[in-house]
Formats: structure tokens, C-alpha cells, sequence
């Protein structure tokens, strides 16, 4: 059975954009799926990324040209510039990693923070925003306090995981047989992978 590591960041706008498609993906293809949210600007510094207010001016506009046109090829709204951008993305990642260890098929979830983040002018650091998510996927809103120091270690380990597997952004997927696929409008490559066409 085919396996996949999903590195992503809950502020990341092509996070967003990636919805559900990275499970039904995994579902098709008969692949299990562990969602990995980590600190994105920590990858950037170790990896010699620039976050996007650093960039060369032509780098953010591309980034805005970008967005704009997957988020209307994908009929996915999303502001490109939402008033809590950039926040502190470690609340909705612990209550990811909550519910995963939980059991929880979490990606309902991860759309979820993102469509607050990118589409809803909601700040997902903010306690109600994480607990108003959890309970609109159909899960415990305590979720938002379990075992949080095992997520917070699981966060920084996710970090961890992701340099010494060859990430440096987000979206990011990993085969288990070390197929690196970056970036939301990368999918369809990890989908013509796993059935075998390149």
C-alpha cells in the first residue's frame, strides 16, 4: 500500500487551494495519508526560502498573479490579501495533529482553516476560530486543548521530518518510495505517479 507525507502549512494559501484533493488522491490510489503541518517560515530559514514580504517585488506579484488564477480555475474564492495574514498558524496545526491522533480523517479540517484564513477574514490563531472549525467538521471542539504538548512536538518534528525528506514548501508531498511532489498545482503529477505514468 502506497503512502504519502503531506507537509503543509495552515496559513499557506495553495494549502488552501489543495482542498480535499490530496485524500481523494490517496483514496483512489488505495494510499494512506498522513497530514504533517508544520512551521512554514521555519522551513523557509532552513531550507534558504524567503517568506513573502521578503521577496523581490516581481516574486510577490507573480505569487498574487498565481493565486488569483488557481483559486478561479479551481472556482475556490480567496482574498488575496486577508486581514489576519500572517498569524500564529500553531493553534489550528496542534488541533490538526489532535485530531489525526485521535483517529480522524482530518482533511475536511485543513480545508477548513484555510477557508477561514484565505476566504472568511477569520483569524485561525484564535481559540474560538480553532474550536468553530473543529465543531463545523463534526469533532470534539475540546480537541482544540488535547494533548497539546504532544502536538506541539509533533509540530516541531514535523519540521524536522520535512528537511530530512527533502521539503522546502508548502504543499508538500512525499512517496514512501521518495517521490517529492511541491506545490498545489503539482497534484496531478502525484496522481499520474502513483497510477504508475511517470
Amino acid at each position: 500500500m502506497p503512502h504519502i507525507d503531506y507537509y503543509f502549512a495552515t496559513l499557506s494559501p495553495f494549502t488552501y487551494l489543495s482542498g480535499t484533493r490530496p485524500r481523494e488522491i490517496a483514496q483512489k490510489h488505495g494510499a494512506t495519508i498522513t497530514y504533517k503541518p508544520l512551521d512554514i517560515m521555519a522551513l523557509f530559514a532552513r531550507t534558504g526560502g524567503v517568506p513573502p514580504k521578503d521577496r523581490h517585488p516581481n516574486r510577490q506579484e507573480y505569487r498574487l498573479q498565481d493565486m488569483a488564477r488557481r483559486s478561479k480555475l479551481l472556482g475556490m474564492p480567496l482574498n488575496l490579501k486577508p486581514m489576519f495574514w500572517p498569524t500564529n498558524g500553531a493553534p489550528s496545526a496542534y488541533a490538526i495533529i489532535a485530531a489525526q491522533n485521535a483517529g480522524h480523517d482530518v482533511a475536511e479540517l485543513v480545508k477548513a482553516f484555510g477557508a477561514a484564513c484565505w476566504a472568511e477574514e477569520r483569524d485561525i490563531s484564535q481559540d474560538e476560530v480553532v474550536r468553530d472549525c473543529l465543531e463545523k467538521c463534526g469533532f470534539d471542539p475540546a480537541l482544540a486543548d488535547k494533548d497539546m504538548l504532544t502536538s506541539a512536538e509533533t509540530f516541531g518534528k514535523n519540521l524536522e521530518d520535512a528537511v530530512n525528506a527533502g521539503a522546502f514548501g508548502a504543499p508538500f508531498f512525499i512517496t514512501d518510495t521518495g517521490q517529492r511532489f511541491w506545490g498545489e498545482d503539482r497534484l496531478d503529477d502525484l496522481d499520474a505517479h502513483l497510477s504508475g505514468k511517470v
